[in-house]
């Protein structure tokens, strides 16, 4: 039990390196992340909005992802970038608690969104006919609708009960962001309540979701199998290729970072395998499914070719 007890009123973000001369090349690199995610996303959530080629629940699910990942990136990455410049690694105890809840809201809900994308695909592939019909709109904003509730009472549970613990005058955070587990680290009270809540959710969250994905693409892969075309073979693999992918990369690193137990912790590793999903996860996605969904391309190119033609019929004549 720590001694010492003192109300914190703001704590220090270490970051992912403590050597200083770092700094400078950290902030370059999460910039150009920052911003490929940012564009990429955008790009993926303009293409299945406006684009009546992607008006299908896949890219409604897609474009989903897309506005997730935004908002996952833009919760950590611009506060990391403005420690890096003001050289002040200091966040006040409310926007950390903030920050906290609104990551791991967007977390739980990309979890349960992958799951729900991983039910799709089977929809879609072993019952083409009633695809549209199953995965109809109204299903799919319910479904949305359900996740951002479920994704809100669990961040909500764990950001209520982290930040009522008392804290020690040890402020500082070894992590590039608030999160749960370094949280916990630096309370002075008894935190077993929280790591059970914590790894209770994490197994509800990551394994349950993960076992759920991997069913439906036992059913899946069961179904292709009995295609008897090379080619039906080939395009129904093709699109969830990008959805298996995302799907091992996120998952495997939630799992190892929360499902462990504490004596196993190493918060430095943790830091590495948090910025897969945190930040080069959401900042791949759209790479991924931009260049093995054929869809996505040939949308591309539809929305491109409108929007030079209309620049071009917009321009004064010379």
């Amino acid at each position: 039990m720590k001694t010492n007890v003192s109300f914190v009123s703001e704590f220090v973000i270490l970051g992912l390196s403590t050597h200083p001369e770092l700094e400078t090349l950290l902030f370059i690199i999460f910039l150009i992340i920052y911003l490929v995610a940012l564009i990429g996303n955008l790009i993926i959530l303009l293409l299945t909005s406006i684009d009546p080629g992607l008006n299908f629940p896949m890219y409604y699910f897609l474009g989903l992802l897309s506005f997730l990942d935004i908002c996952c990136t833009s919760a950590t990455i611009p506060k990391m970038l403005t420690s890096y410049v003001s050289r002040s690694k200091t966040i006040s105890y409310y926007e950390c608690a903030a920050q906290m809840f609104f990551f791991t809201w967007l977390v739980g809900v990309e979890l349960l969104l992958l799951t729900v994308m991983a039910y799709d695909r089977y929809i879609a592939i072993g019952k083409p006919l009633r695809y549209v019909t199953i995965m109809n709109r109204r299903l799919c904003i319910n479904v949305t609708v359900v996740l951002l509730i479920i994704g809100f009472l669990n961040s909500m549970t764990h950001t209520y009960f982290t930040f009522r613990l008392p804290y020690c005058d040890d402020n500082k955070i070894n992590h590039f962001f608030c999160e749960i587990m370094p949280l916990l680290m630096l309370a002075c009270g008894d935190t077993y309540l929280n790591e059970i809540m914590f790894f209770t959710a994490d197994v509800i969250l990551g394994m349950a979701c993960c076992l759920l994905t991997c069913i439906s693409y036992v059913f899946i892969i069961s179904t292709i199998m009995k295609i008897r075309s090379a080619e039906g073979k080939r395009k129904a693999f093709s699109t969830c290729a990008s959805h298996i992918t995302i799907v091992f990369m996120y998952y495997g690193a939630v799992i190892f970072t929360y499902i462990r137990p504490r004596s196993s912790l190493s918060l430095e590793k943790d830091k590495i395998v948090s910025a897969l999903y945190a930040v080069f996860t959401p900042t791949l996605n759209p790479i991924i499914y931009s260049l093995r969904n054929k869809e996505v391309k040939e949308a591309f190119k539809r929305v491109t070719k409108r929007l030079v033609s209309h620049s071009v019929q917009q321009a004064p004549a010379m």
